[in-house]
């Protein structure tokens, strides 16, 4: 119960109850006495007190109400009335309301006002995104109103009717996650006013109201502004979700519900998977946000093993490849320019899942040459990086120098001149794709001891002052070529 009074000015009010989820009952009543006394009369009986409107007198029902929605009581004040009298009860079980009393005509201007239709309209629907609108309020379009926006909410169990409700409920669910036992509060009577209960009631009366902005700290707010679009991403396939709006007072800390909507998620589309051969060079082309692919590979022999070689033709670009066999991921790395391996070990097929990381498009080259019956990986250059010597560089030739392996292996210089603004060549392209005219040596070399494995080229037949391109490729019987990174050298104009 709650009681209050009102000026003798006043003429009107208005009493506005918002549930917060659950089905309560409401009236407000007008208690009129034949005598008021000058102060307050108490028993001395501890269970109950005796207040002075308990005494003699008539009471009226002026509005009553049963729901969980928000109501409003707007009307005349009772020209008679001593004290009114709130009564609220939940029927089921605890629950919680909010109440908002105004005196004088007309409304309140405490809750923003929302437009003839209140529906919440959906604009589209995707796999992972919904996008909805709703019709502006009157205190948002308003220049003169400060402090308004809205707020958008979603989940995948019902429609909040407001944004207490919503917040309840996230309560409770945070309860029962943490195991805890919501706090149960009992039927609220008016207490003894003795010394102890007088203090505790002005330091409770000191404390704010709680705001819209403590509402929704409990809450995760998919948008939040003054526009009346919104789009709500990163939500799963094939899912019902449930979205509410609220117009938002900051200002007074009230707030108004459109009638919420819901919609499901498209299915995901199931994606192609693609068998992978043994020793196929293959092409992965990725276009668009979030672009994958799969393919699969089954092994040929009793030892079920093969290695997956793996690069990245974008220059700053990342690929996430996965792999499974059986269900059960065997293993998960990023793939960058830099030849990627991965071995293929103890099962029958492999499951290959390439990701992209990152906006723009590249292409990613794949190659299975299948068994391999080696325990170790592929022996490459402790630096894929091309050095030129200043003081060996004339007006006709350059020298340059890159690391090699400690296994006999073929090394392919190739040059072409520098256009203007043009970029190095891409770390993807092999020999095929250059001409045979650019091709300048091809050589042999093993060196046992890897930290000396350095070898040497002089290339000639150059025009002075003009800048090459050099690109060096390693030759393996297996797999895809190694490419190093190109290196430009411009000869000497004046020798």
């Amino acid at each position: 119960r709650l009681y209050f009074t009102l000026r003798k000015k006043s003429v009107a009010m208005s009493v506005t109850v918002s549930p917060c989820g659950l089905a309560i009952e409401w009236s407000l009543s007008a208690r009129t006495l034949k005598d008021k006394p000058f102060q307050m009369q108490w028993s001395t009986k501890k269970s109950s007190p005796q207040l002075w409107w308990r005494g003699p007198g008539t009471e009226e029902k002026i509005h009553s109400f049963v729901g969980n929605t928000d109501d409003a009581y707007q009307g005349p004040s009772h020209p008679q009335a001593s004290i009114y009298i709130l009564r609220l009860r939940s029927k089921l079980q605890n629950s919680r309301a909010t109440v908002y009393l105004h005196e004088g005509p007309g409304p309140s201007g405490a809750f923003p006002v929302l437009p003839a239709d209140r529906r919440v309209h959906t604009l589209g629907v995707g796999m992972t995104s919904v996008t909805l609108s709703w019709a502006p309020t009157a205190s948002l379009t308003s220049r003169t109103q400060k402090g308004h926006d809205y707020c958008v909410l979603v989940n995948s169990q019902q429609n909040y009717p407001s944004l207490c409700a919503a917040r309840e409920s996230a309560r409770k669910e945070k309860d029962q996650r943490q195991g805890k036992r919501a706090k149960t509060k009992g039927v609220t009577v008016w207490p003894m006013l003795n010394e102890w209960w007088w203090k505790q009631w002005r330091s409770e009366a000191r404390s704010p109201p709680s705001t819209v902005s403590q509402e929704l700290s409990d809450l995760q707010c998919a948008c939040q502004g003054t526009e009346n679009v919104c789009t709500i991403s990163e939500l799963l396939p094939d899912t019902q979700y449930y979205f509410d709006v609220f117009a938002m007072d900051r200002m007074n800390g009230t707030s108004a519900a459109y009638r919420g909507t819901f919609a499901r998620t498209h299915e995901e589309a199931r994606a192609a998977i693609a068998p992978l051969r043994e020793g196929e060079l293959r092409w992965v082309t990725f276009s668009g946000s979030g672009s994958e692919q799969f393919f699969t590979f089954r092994p040929r022999g009793l030892q079920q093993s093969g290695l997956l070689t793996l690069q990245s033709c974008g220059r700053e670009e990342r690929v996430q490849v996965t792999v499974s066999s059986r269900g059960q991921v065997l293993s998960s790395q990023a793939v960058t320019a830099d030849l990627a391996h991965v071995w293929l070990e103890g099962g029958p097929s492999y499951l290959i899942h390439l990701a992209r990381e990152g906006s723009s498009s590249h292409r990613v080259s794949t190659a299975l040459p299948g068994a391999y019956h080696r325990r170790g990986l592929p022996s490459l250059p402790t630096t894929l990086h091309i050095k030129s010597f200043s003081r060996l560089r004339s007006c006709n030739s350059v020298t340059l120098a890159w690391m090699g392996t400690e296994e006999r292996s073929l090394y392919c210089v190739y040059r072409r001149k520098v256009a203007d603004r043009e970029a190095p060549t891409a770390p993807c392209l092999g020999p095929e794709s250059r001409s045979d005219t650019e091709r300048v040596l091809c050589k042999y070399f093993q060196e046992l001891n890897p930290q000396r494995a350095v070898t040497t080229a002089a290339i000639g037949g150059l025009e002075p002052g003009v800048a090459y391109v050099f690109d060096v490729y390693l030759m393996r019987r297996w797999g895809i070529p190694v490419k190093y990174a190109s290196k430009v050298v411009k000869t000497r104009k004046e020798c």
